[in-house]
């Protein structure tokens, strides 16, 4: 007798309303200005997360943000051409830089 009841289990490919989001913003004259994020491949993505300690653990304690339902995300980004939603990231990297690191610059303990 198998254990598991796989009638009931989700499809992965079905995604579940996320509810309202923590979503980020940038102070803007008109009002706050929604920020659009990159993933690592470069594509353009929003970002929403499901509390405020989450939000703050990945943007920091400074970060503004608003409160969207997560349709109204999705329907403010959509005419950005953003179609991707990313909801509690928790990994960030900083900006890349195009200046080269030559070994001579790197102190002789990090190497």
């Amino acid at each position: 007798m198998c254990l598991f009841s796989y009638a009931e289990d989700p499809d992965p490919d079905e995604q579940a309303p996320a509810g309202l989001l923590f979503v980020p913003v940038r102070p803007h004259a008109t009002g706050p200005a929604l920020r659009v994020f990159r993933t690592p491949l470069g594509e353009r993505t929003a970002v929403g997360f499901t509390r405020q300690d989450l939000l703050t653990g990945a943007l920091g304690a400074g970060q503004p943000a608003i409160l969207l339902a997560e349709p109204a995300l999705r329907a403010l980004t959509l005419p950005l051409g953003v179609g991707r939603l990313v909801v509690d990231p928790v990994l960030s990297a900083p900006a890349v830089t195009t200046k080269p690191v030559y070994a001579a610059e790197v102190p002789a303990r990090a190497l």
